[in-house]
């Protein structure tokens, strides 16, 4: 495996011919139709992406092309995957790779590279994460598929009326960062005292530039307004209202 620093991340969709997979990738053959995917490094999009529609040499159900608007027609002349797999596997190599509900994608993948007789298997090459298993310890008992977790973070996929690989990879990768990123302790110490990682409360160094202090304009305080009106809707509290 490449030792590559899992400061890269690639966060990965993809789309299938089929949405019925109560009996896992194999069910009736099923195959990728589109891969989709983002580099991350450092926690920042580097907008390097890699972006494919593949030809599954057969047809799309009906259903999935309900989700995706992938249909057999668009597809004709797209390339099969195993002109396409060199590449794709180049960039995901080393990364620390990102998918929700993983083992769905990944398993597709490794699917994909059995028939055509490759022996690369995709954790093999990439330290998986399931953002999907990360979200149910996080909020158990909630539902937890992209959608949701958008409207949770406060995440504009407004433009998402169809399923795509691309665009669902972009929008993980927002809500990866969200999750991954948020503040994890609260720092309550008195005005002037900074508490460092042993619990010792150390003083400020007072030939510090002070902070600059950048307050609110009138329509972020307007959002921020909306914003506690549909905490108050859905039976939250909000202490600054009480």
């Amino acid at each position: 495996m490449n030792q590559q620093s899992h400061s890269r991340i690639v966060v990965l969709d993809t789309e299938t011919t089929g949405i019925n997979m109560d009996a896992g990738p194999h069910y009736m053959g099923h195959k990728v139709i589109e891969i989709g995917a983002v580099e991350v490094v450092n926690r920042r999009l580097t907008g390097r992406h890699y972006h494919v529609y593949l030809k599954p040499n057969r047809k799309v159900d009906e259903e999935a092309i309900k989700v995706h608007g992938i249909t057999d027609d668009y597809l004709a002349d797209k390339p099969v995957f195993s002109s396409q797999v060199d590449e794709f596997l180049q960039f995901i190599s080393g990364a620390e790779l990102i998918a929700h509900n993983a083992p769905f994608d990944v398993g597709f993948l490794d699917y994909e590279l059995t028939l055509i007789g490759r022996k690369e298997r995709i954790a093999s090459l990439c330290k998986v994460t399931d953002t999907l298993a990360m979200a149910r310890k996080m909020y158990p008992g909630k539902r937890n598929n992209l959608d949701v977790l958008c409207t949770r973070y406060g995440i504009d996929n407004s433009h998402r009326s169809l399923h795509g690989a691309l665009l669902d990879a972009e929008i993980l990768a927002d809500v990866y960062l969200l999750m991954t990123g948020g503040q994890t302790k609260l720092n309550l110490q008195s005005d002037g005292q900074q508490q460092g990682d042993g619990g010792a409360i150390h003083r400020l160094d007072s030939s510090r530039a002070p902070l600059k202090i950048i307050r609110a304009d009138a329509q972020e305080l307007q959002n921020h307004e909306a914003r506690l009106d549909l905490v108050m809707e859905k039976g939250g509290s909000c202490l600054w209202r009480t």
